[in-house]
């Protein structure tokens, strides 16, 4: 009998460690890296400016969340970034607001030097989940395939141990906090670096106010109004349509 005992005490300890694996608050850390140079045209302005680049643009931001909701910003460049002033503004000022209980979603995009704020219902993303599984920053992750902008795949890396269904930008939608995520049409990935199980300030977790806000579709008529002009240079016009895409897939992500 005493041996029955020592095995349930045993098992019940080991049930109450996996629980406290699952995380429903934190704050974690992303690499995100830009092959900057692939972005660019190969027009002579922009071969020109490639020589004063660093080839990526590396930067880390934070996703800090608690009782279900999440807010994912800028926190530093990387020292090996050599990038101009204008190229890092829009990264420093964007920020992603998530209210997964509600559904809703508050966004601080700048684009062209100006500060939107979008406040909208959660996109659904289309995903496949599949079998293939790596670990990133001590979790077990498994690989989704999802689509954005109905034709952008994005491969994303889960786990289900941290039960917020969030990611970086607006990726979202998965059953569990997507830890890795490359977006191969904007030479881009995130990898989750470091999980800070404590939550040093958590009143950073609010929507963003400002006087006018706008829903997706209301500004995105409104940029391509304003842009329609754009990218009509020269006479390459698949690389117009594969700058002007980048652009908005940028600005909406």
């Amino acid at each position: 009998m005493k041996t029955i005992y020592f095995y349930l005490a045993i098992l019940l300890c080991t049930s109450s460690t996996f629980a406290q694996q699952f995380l429903d608050k934190a704050v974690i850390e992303y690499e995100v890296n830009t092959n900057l140079k692939k972005t660019m045209s190969n027009d002579s302005w922009d071969e020109m400016m490639k020589e004063n680049l660093s080839d990526l643009k590396i930067s880390y931001y934070t996703y800090t969340f608690e009782d279900n909701k999440s807010v994912y910003k800028f926190d530093r460049w990387s020292p090996k970034t050599r990038i101009p002033k204008h190229e890092k503004e829009a990264d420093e000022e964007n920020t992603w607001f998530f209210d997964f209980t509600a559904q809703k979603m508050n966004l601080q995009k700048q684009i062209v030097g100006t500060n939107f704020v979008i406040a909208d219902s959660i996109p659904k993303i289309e995903w496949k989940i599949t079998n293939e599984r790596r670990e990133i920053a001590g979790y077990n992750c498994r690989k989704a395939v999802g689509k954005i902008f109905d034709d952008v795949y994005v491969f994303a890396f889960y786990t289900d141990d941290i039960t917020i269904t969030g990611g970086p930008c607006s990726i979202n939608g998965l059953p569990g906090m997507i830890l890795g995520l490359s977006i191969p049409r904007l030479y881009t990935s995130y990898i989750a670096t470091k999980i800070d199980l404590k939550i040093k300030d958590n009143t950073v977790i609010k929507p963003i106010t400002a006087k006018k806000t706008y829903d997706f579709k209301e500004l995105k008529t409104l940029i391509e109004e304003k842009t329609k002009d754009w990218f009509t240079y020269g006479e390459d016009k698949e690389e117009n349509k594969r700058q002007k895409n980048m652009f908005l897939w940028n600005a909406f992500l």
